[in-house]
């Protein structure tokens, strides 16, 4: 079976919060097994209108590109500065009340100033 090999496939093939995962970890393997900055180059389809949790998948693909380009040599696409890409309200990847001072604290640069509050390792392949 074949991975996204692109941001833009990664939304292309979901259309659920759980597809979504999946397809997010596959290309988040290929991407660390070989950077490429035409992965995150091309704009993703909106998810917003698809399942519940699409706004925040839209805003976690722009956060994701912004922070993944350098490590393959590009500037963040432009794409992930539109508006439509950052959540006007906080979410927390984890619910408890425990967590979130910790996710505050970890939440890398480009998830923080779209309201996306994750651990420092959201961008890991296990």
């Amino acid at each position: 079976m074949r991975r996204p090999g692109s941001i833009a496939e990664v939304a292309e093939w979901s259309r659920t919060a759980e597809e979504f995962s999946y397809n997010f970890a596959d290309f988040l393997h290929e991407f660390t097994a070989r950077p490429d900055g035409s992965m995150l180059s091309e704009r993703p389809r909106l998810l917003r209108d698809l399942f519940d949790t699409g706004d925040v998948c839209d805003a976690y693909l722009a956060a994701a590109a912004a922070t993944l380009a350098p490590q393959a040599g590009n500037r963040r696409p432009p794409w992930t500065e539109e508006g439509d890409r950052y959540l006007r309200y906080p979410w927390f990847a984890s619910p408890g009340p425990a967590m979130r001072a910790c996710l505050l604290l970890e939440s890398p640069p480009r998830f923080r100033e779209r309201n996306l509050f994750v651990t420092a390792n959201a961008l890991s392949v296990a």
